[in-house]
């Protein structure tokens, strides 16, 4: 279909999404101080992939909203990388500067040099270097991704990772992928980009329920129904006083229960949780079935 007006608008719904959408992890990430179960071998992939990206849609000629899109995942891609090494390696700053420096300029320098080279390609009638591109971003999107698959895996759980920072890229990918079948000329290769990204995120929403969530309800249920057999108690215990003459007021203990602000709280945030309130991990376990999660 070509509707550019409807690819633009599509485009920079995508770019909008991309633009924040690791902002939540880089700030959960400066929050609890670690990065535990994220995987820096991820952000550097998609560091990479949009390096390779932002070359295809350039010489394709997509909208200016689809070429904006790689430059502000390479750059946030690098910001949670380093933020990797800086809490987990304790890296000081000046030794991330003296890192993440030098491959910003790599990066920069090699998508200027690949998109002229690419031009020349295409004035020689070579279209296999474009499309070249194409397929290396898809292949670094989704194995940045499937690096958490194997992690889910290994650990029975999603952690580490902001289900809010993976429902923003999720969007941006469903905008993008809308946007390409708006444009002048259909691109399937820019289908396999943005869907193979769409279909992954969808995986891991879809582990999320089954470790996170389920467990979430189970524990919910079960602090549910221990605190109204402890108010049954209560009130048993008070009749029984009542009718032996004694009407005093029963004393109530206050419990310090745990709450959850979000039902997709990783492992990680719920070890800070536990640290600052002083709440037993008995509490937490219950319901988890044979896994825990790792902090």
């Amino acid at each position: 279909m070509n509707t550019p007006i409807v690819a633009n608008i599509l485009g920079t719904l995508g770019a909008v999404c991309w633009s924040v959408q690791l902002i939540p992890q880089i700030v959960i990430n400066y929050r609890r101080h670690n990065t535990i179960g994220l995987q820096p071998s991820m952000m550097m992939m998609w560091a990479w992939a949009g390096v390779s990206l932002g070359v295809y849609t350039v010489t394709e000629k997509f909208n200016i909203a689809l070429r904006i899109q790689p430059q502000i995942l390479t750059i946030l891609s690098l910001i949670t990388w380093i933020q990797c090494y800086y809490y987990e390696r304790r890296w000081s700053i000046l030794h991330c500067a003296a890192v993440i420096v030098p491959i910003v300029l790599l990066m920069g320098g090699l998508q200027v040099a690949l998109v002229f080279a690419l031009r020349i390609a295409e004035s020689e009638h070579l279209m296999w270097p474009s499309s070249l591109m194409a397929i290396l971003s898809a292949a670094l999107l989704a194995a940045g991704v499937l690096r958490h698959y194997w992690d889910i895996y290994i650990h029975r759980t999603v952690r580490g990772i902001s289900f809010i920072f993976v429902g923003i890229d999720a969007a941006g990918d469903l905008f993008s992928l809308a946007s390409v079948f708006f444009q002048p000329m259909f691109d399937i290769l820019g289908v396999v980009v943005y869907g193979t990204e769409l279909a992954l995120w969808l995986g891991v929403f879809i582990a999320g329920g089954y470790f996170n969530f389920a467990p979430w309800v189970r524990r919910k249920t079960i602090l549910l129904k221990s605190h109204r057999a402890a108010n049954l108690d209560i009130a048993q215990n008070w009749s029984q006083e009542h009718d032996e003459g004694d009407v005093s007021t029963p004393a109530i203990a206050l419990h310090n229960l745990p709450s959850s602000t979000s039902v997709f709280r990783t492992p990680s945030e719920i070890g800070g949780a536990r640290s600052r309130t002083g709440v037993p991990r008995s509490i937490y376990s219950l319901g988890d079935d044979d896994h825990s999660a790792s902090t």
